[in-house]
């Protein structure tokens, strides 16, 4: 496992949102509801009880797997940033040799990702594959669909 998690500000305060939500709201709520179930009567067949108790385990790990990544991030300053190389959190402009278009792609932490805003994952195969690319240069990268085939046009930093 690696010492750090790399993540933006921006990623970092989202996270901790998150964790203070679940802690803050969520938990208590889940509390209520097992305090509510618990006055239903008898605990072995008590649905509502278990379901409340099995959602609490659950949140509960949900917070530990916040807080350890929280505990372990390390916020990206621009001095972290290779300029010239793709990073995490560097922006790219790939033209797609075999679908002749171009697309753009942002690679961050797991934790960071979301394919829905174009941003992927370091540990994804195509973030693996470009990073510590410069521009100019022609990428082949096997996924599970087949082969892409990218040039890098531009290399961005988001920071």
């Amino acid at each position: 496992m690696p010492d750090y998690i790399y993540l933006s500000k921006e990623g970092y305060e989202k996270l901790k949102k998150e964790l203070d939500e679940l802690k803050q709201v969520k938990r208590p709520e889940l509390s209520q509801k097992i305090s509510e179930a618990r006055d239903f009567g008898d605990l072995k067949e008590n649905a509502e009880y278990h379901a409340a108790k099995e959602a609490l385990s659950l949140l509960e790990n949900k917070i530990a797997q916040l807080e350890q990544t929280l505990h372990r991030a390390k916020i990206l300053k621009e001095e972290d940033i290779v300029k010239d190389k793709v990073t995490i959190l560097s922006t790219i402009r790939l033209k797609d040799l075999i679908r002749d278009k171009e697309v753009e792609y942002t690679l961050v932490s797991p934790e960071e990702s979301d394919f829905k805003l174009n941003k992927i994952s370091t540990t994804s195969p195509v973030g693996k594959a470009l990073l510590g690319k410069t521009k100019g240069e022609t990428v082949e990268i096997k996924v599970p669909a087949g082969i892409l085939k990218y040039e890098i046009l531009e290399i961005k930093h988001i920071l």
